[in-house]
């Protein structure tokens, strides 16, 4: 019997950050059972907006799975939130005078003969260019600086004199934790080749992990040969402004990424994955995921009042989309499946959707590798979404002073007035995991308008239909809070709940009200009770999810 894998994941610049989401959500859904992660957010921007939104994620998960406590949790089966997610960050330093060129960082001025080698190599405005906020699409530049930041740090690991800091500690537990899981190592690698940090970091990350441990450890420690590596490879499917010559004769903009260029981008960069022997060789499963140009991207720059492009910082917090939504699926494939058994040579995966007269439908199905594992997509995903809407919805948790999650237990009629396991529950995790499903669906503003969360994202840039029934994704919050019943959201009707009935979007025979009262009726029967056991819970607030999880399933099963 072989040895249990270690699983590891590495999100790269903005896009492996919004597929991070992604990943935590799905791990929130509960697709990872039992399962532990080791997760590396890895960027060269300290302020990235996306990076900041993923981490505070990862951390409200986290928070979740500890019932509000400063903790972690642990993995649990058979339950939402059922991975345990160990986060590790680290940041290249590109943020202090002196050290935020390629000119500075190489001090290659005062070297000639390495001076004319550049110049042959890479033009003066790229070596100039100020890289706190990244590689800006210069991926020859990132690629190597990458890897630099990763040897250096190494080798002030190893010195071990005062610069350490906790970016460098954070990166040497998360590589350690490789170096003691050996042979049993499974990496996947989130990011986009298009641009600039991801682009950058895939093709050299294998080889710089393999390098850090060398240096850090004085050769007493290898990177196992038989470490598994897995990747995105994701093509252009955003936009944004266009950089003007204005912005580029500012002070370290010399370079500016500009989105007219990233089809191209796309194109060299498969050539070079398809050809380069390196690659081929030190990743095991690649998956390429793009965007129908006949649909076209989606631009982020739309309807907002930018004068100059958004280069990074806090203020480059993009809205998430279906093809980083792909990319967790293609995670999800590489760690629930075999390692790829040609050793020597890469596995390129792809998948086909159908584009009809403009239309995207995606099912169940098309999503998590092999179609045999809709079904428990379809599981998953969906009870999820009504959980989202039996607390945003029915009890009108979107609202921001509202604790619904609160208000299910101790409302009159609530959960606690059928069963004595949750009274001890804290406010602490009732409004995390009130605030965790605005974050995830939706939420209103002061102005009590509605506001999109990652779903809602998500759903927006499918011209067509996302798994569910249309009205899963409604934003009429009229429909939503008096007549949506979460028991209706699949286009299956042997898949409604208990007591649910169909009757028309405005005419509905049910309401939300209705299928709470039914869940609730449900959770008395012994069956939708969890096994503390069997899913390895021993708190309140991870028995009250098991138990919803639970219970929404027999829901479907009508027990």
């Amino acid at each position: 019997m072989s040895a249990e894998k270690k699983n590891f994941i590495i999100g790269v610049g903005g896009t492996g950050m919004r597929c991070l989401e992604t990943f935590t959500h799905m791990c929130a859904m509960g697709l990872y059972d039992g399962m532990e992660f080791n997760i590396l957010t890895l960027d060269t921007d300290y302020e990235n907006g996306n990076k900041g939104r993923t981490e505070a994620l990862i951390q409200k998960y986290n928070s979740i799975k500890s019932g509000g406590k400063e903790q972690i949790g642990k993995a649990n089966v058979d339950t939402f939130f059922s991975a345990k997610l160990n986060l590790f960050k680290f940041v290249t330093n590109y943020s202090e005078k002196g050290n935020q060129t390629f000119k500075e960082l190489t001090n290659i001025s005062k070297d000639e003969n390495g001076r004319k080698l550049a110049d042959l190599f890479i033009d003066d405005n790229i070596q100039s260019f100020n890289l706190e906020h990244g590689y800006r699409a210069q991926t020859h530049l990132g690629s190597y600086l990458m890897y630099h930041a990763f040897i250096d740090c190494a080798r002030r690991l190893k010195k071990g004199d005062g610069s350490i800091g906790e970016n460098e500690k954070q990166l040497q537990a998360f590589v350690k934790g490789i170096t003691d899981a050996a042979e049993n190592a499974k990496i996947f690698v989130f990011g986009s080749i298009f641009g600039g940090t991801g682009a950058s970091t895939i093709p050299v990350i294998p080889k710089a992990i393999k390098e850090f441990i060398a240096i850090e450890s004085g050769k007493t420690a290898t990177l196992s040969p038989d470490v598994t590596f897995g990747s995105t490879l994701l093509t252009e499917y955003f936009s944004f402004k266009k950089p003007d010559d204005a912005q580029k004769k500012t002070d370290g903009n010399q370079v500016i990424a500009d989105s007219s260029f990233f089809t191209l981008n796309s194109q060299a960069a498969l050539q070079f994955y398809e050809s380069d022997p390196t690659v081929r060789k030190t990743y095991s499963k690649m998956y390429h995921v793009g965007w129908p140009g006949s649909i076209g991207p989606v631009d982020f720059s739309k309807n907002k009042k930018d004068k100059e492009t958004i280069t990074g910082g806090s203020t480059q917090k993009n809205q998430c989309h279906i093809t980083e939504f792909m990319c967790g699926c293609a995670a999800w494939d590489f760690f629930s499946s075999d390692d790829n058994p040609n050793k020597d040579k890469a596995t390129y995966y792809y998948k086909s959707l159908e584009i009809e007269e403009g239309n995207l439908n995606i099912n169940f199905d098309d999503l998590l590798g092999d179609p045999k594992h809709g079904d428990l997509f379809e599981k998953r995903f969906g009870n999820f979404i009504s959980l989202m809407h039996l607390i945003l919805s029915v009890n009108k948790g979107a609202n921001k002073t509202v604790d619904a999650v609160k208000g299910m237990l101790d409302n009159q009629g609530g959960i606690n007035s059928v069963s004595e396991n949750y009274k001890t529950i804290d406010k602490k995790f009732t409004t995390l995991l009130t605030e965790y499903f605005r974050e995830f669906g939706y939420s209103l503003n002061k102005q009590l308008e509605f506001v999109p969360g990652f779903i809602y994202q998500i759903k927006s840039t499918i011209p067509g239909r996302f798994v569910l029934a249309n009205d899963a994704f409604s934003t009429d919050t009229n429909f939503l809070f008096e007549k949506l019943d979460p028991g209706l959201l699949n286009i299956n009707e042997d898949k409604y709940w208990k007591g649910s009935k169909k009757g028309g979007r405005f005419s509905s025979t049910t309401t939300g009200r209705d299928a709470f009262d039914n869940l609730l009726s449900l959770m008395k029967n012994i069956d939708t009770l969890p096994s503390d056991a069997d899913s390895n819970i021993s708190t309140p607030e991870e028995r009250l999810i098991a138990h919803l999880y639970k219970t929404i399933d027999l829901s479907i099963n009508k027990i």
